[in-house]
Formats: C-alpha cells, structure tokens, sequence
C-alpha cells in the first residue's frame, strides 16, 4: 500500500528526483570533517525548536498577570510539560552553540570567499533572525530577568536620532515593558522559526548551487567527491548521537544550567535586579555595548559587531585556499579572535566598573582591529605565496584539479560545447590566479 501511494505521488511530483538531486546523491567532499557535521545539528535543533514551542505555545498564556503562573503550570501540572519546557530553554542554548561553532569553521576555513558569497551572507540573515527570536522568547516567562531585559533591550532602541522614542513606544506597545509588549513578543517569537525555515531553504539552494567547501578550500573534480548518503548521513547521525549524549546531559541532569535564577521569580516592576545580565549567547555583544561611553555610539558598535562579518569576502584579499590551513598568519588572527570572543563573554557577565570596564574597551579594540588588519595581512599572505610557492599539499590539489578541467576542455572542444567550454577556461583562469 506504501509503495503504491509513493509510486502514484512520484508519477505527479518529482519526489524521487528531489531526493535524489538534494540529499542521497547530491555530491560532497570526501575528505569533510566532523566541523562540517554542526550544519545538520542545527537544523535539527531548528525542528526540536519548531515543535517543543508548539506544545509549550498550547498551554502559555500571553498575560502578565498569568504568563510566570503558566510556565510553573507547565512544569508541574501538564503531562511531561517540564520535559517539553527544559528541551526548548536548553535548546535555546544549543542553537547559539553549534551556531557559533558553525561560523568558527566558516571563519577558520575562509568559507566565505568567492564562490560563496551569498551563502555566507544568507547565514548572517539567519543569525540576526535567531537572535530576534531569542530575544523575544527570553521575556515570556517572565521572570525578573526577563522583565528588565527586555526592559534595557527596548531602550537601547530609544538611542535612535530623532525617531527613537517613537521606535521605542512601537516595540513595546506602550510607555513602558507591559501587557502589550508580552503579547506582541509573544506572537512573534511564534513566527519568526517558520521565517527561519523558510530562509534556511534559501540558504540550502546557495550551498546546493555552489556545493560544499572542504578543508582544502579547493574545489575537488568529480573523482574526488562522493554521495552524501550513505557516507555522511551515517556520519551526521553519528554526531548527533554524541550531541544528544551532551544536551540529554544537560536536559535531565542539569536543566537549570543555561537559566539565570533571577529568572525563577516573577517580574516586579519596583524592584531592579543588582546586575541586569542577558543570556549567554549575547554575552560579548553586551560587553562591546558597555564599552563605549556614548549610548548611541556603543549601539551603533554592537549592531557593527556582527554586520561587519559581511564584509569578510572583501577584508580577505588572499587567494590561498585553505583559510587558516596553509596561512600562517590568517591562523593566528583566527585563533586570536576566538580568545578575544571568549573575554568578551567573560566581561559581560560582569560588573561595568574598574577593570573590567578597561579589558572591555581593550577586547573591543582588538576585535574590530583584527577585521582592520586582515586586508593588510592577507595581501602579504598573498604576495608571499606568488614568491614562494603554495604548500606542496595544496599545490597538489590544485595541478590534479587543472588537469582534470583541461581534460574536460578537451572533450567539450570535440563535442562543440562553445559556451561550457568558456566557462572551463574562465575557472582555469582564477585558480591559476
């Protein structure tokens, strides 16, 4: 009965071939590692998402008289609602995680240069989609962090020349954060993951139309790519097994982990929490927020914290493959980043005062000074392997994939293909380049 369904739809949708084209013979690297395996976690933590808020969405109520009584309901009353509560605050957490390792891999292996431009820039539309909707989703339960939050979030908005109080009353729904706003937050945080869905689709054609980069940063002839499934589904799933062993860790072990415990109490306008802290995940945004004394400036500094990773394709004028693998100076910047990130992260969870406002100010100036000198470095990185040559390993690769592409030039000249075969030549061109 199955397969008879299956062959009647086939026979009016190209299920077969979808399939087929977009994930069992859809051709990958094979020498990927299991940095690239965190692209699948995500999505799959996207659907744990998509679905434990829909059973938590059945039973929250959108009120501030009712929206803290409705999450404890939840957590005591409703059959596995603690369950269903701690999968989607601790994977909250999860996304934010393999996400940032996700864009670490993309930095690290300079994943987003030439062909993949758009792909990269649809990857930071869906880290501003994800961070909206967590930040929408921190006031629902509202707690007393969550009150004052959304309370400092809201304001930062007020910064805004001439149009910023009007901005501000428009996100809240009133004067101040209230029943207005917790409704609005509500409903959005409600859409935005089908938004998110919808955008991961897009970003899914991008990779799909300029195939996947390996660690080599080459692009490998067809000989050296293989079926994604079976190979890296069993691969995918096995990282999933090791991911769930990790996040089941935290779920029944230690859910508790990834809440602030000012979080537990309910909001209470006329008393302020002694040091307002956002999640973790927006930790070093935060710190480069508070280390600028002017609040417009420190906003502008924040939003640039993330919009200047667009600019990466340009900052980086170095056409050696391989990102930080065959570039020791690019490495290093890396690894630098990721320490400085780290700071950050520690900073803003902490007091702005004293020292800790000073190594604030100096771990903004090195992250936005790496960005500044990486044009510079790359350039000599460049100028360096045109003198010396790339690595053996690397110019391997590259004469294998010339002598593949000038084979097929070979075979289009006999067969007539005019227009491919200018296209052969046009990628001759840049790797040569």
């Amino acid at each position: 009965m199955l397969k008879k369904t299956y062959v009647w739809v086939d026979e009016r949708f190209p299920l077969t071939e979808v399939i087929k084209h977009e994930l069992t013979e859809y051709p990958v690297p094979r020498n990927l590692n299991y940095l690239w395996n965190f692209g699948f976690l995500a999505l799959f933590i996207l659907v744990l998402q998509i679905v434990s808020g829909i059973f938590l969405a059945m039973h929250y109520k959108a009120d501030v008289n009712q929206a803290f009584d409705s999450i404890q309901h939840i957590m005591r009353d409703v059959n596995y609602g603690w369950l269903i509560r701690y999968l989607h605050s601790t994977g909250a957490s999860a996304f934010f995680a393999v996400i940032f390792i996700h864009i670490g891999r993309t930095l690290y292996y300079g994943s987003y240069r030439r062909p993949r431009e758009l792909l990269w820039w649809t990857g930071l539309l869906l880290l501003f989609l994800l961070m909206a909707t967590a930040l929408m989703g921190y006031l629902l339960p509202w707690g007393q962090m969550s009150y004052w939050g959304a309370q400092v979030i809201t304001s930062l908005f007020g910064t805004t020349p001439v149009y910023g109080e009007d901005i501000v009353r428009w996100l809240r729904g009133d004067f101040v954060v209230g029943d207005a706003t917790l409704r609005r937050f509500f409903a959005l945080h409600y859409l935005f993951p089908f938004i998110i869905a919808g955008a991961v689709v897009i970003h899914l054609v991008a990779l799909h139309w300029v195939k996947s980069s390996n660690p080599s940063g080459i692009t490998l002839h067809a000989k050296d790519n293989i079926p994604f499934h079976p190979f890296y589904t069993s691969k995918d799933m096995f990282g999933l097994g090791v991911f769930l062993i990790v996040f089941c860790g935290f779920v029944f072990f230690n859910p508790e982990f990834w809440i602030e415990p000012e979080n537990n109490v309910a909001a209470d306008p006329m008393q302020t929490p002694a040091h307002i802290v956002p999640e973790w995940y927006f930790l070093p945004f935060y710190a480069i927020l508070r280390s600028i004394p002017d609040a417009l400036g420190g906003v502008i500094t924040m939003f640039m914290a993330i919009l200047i990773f667009a600019a990466m394709p340009w900052l980086d004028r170095s056409k050696v493959p391989g990102g930080a693998l065959y570039r020791p100076g690019y490495r290093v910047m890396v690894y630098v980043f990721f320490l400085d990130v780290l700071v950050l992260s520690y900073i803003g969870a902490q007091p702005p005062e004293g020292a800790f406002l000073l190594i604030g100010r100096i771990a903004t100036f090195i992250y936005f000074g790496l960005f500044l000198l990486l044009p510079f470095v790359s350039a000599r990185e460049e100028r360096r392997s045109r003198e010396e040559g790339l690595p053996r390993e690397a110019e391997k690769l590259i004469r294998e994939e010339q002598e593949e592409l000038l084979r097929k030039e070979h075979y289009l000249r006999r067969r007539g293909g005019e227009r491919l075969r200018r296209q052969v030549r046009q990628r001759l061109g840049d790797e040569e380049q």
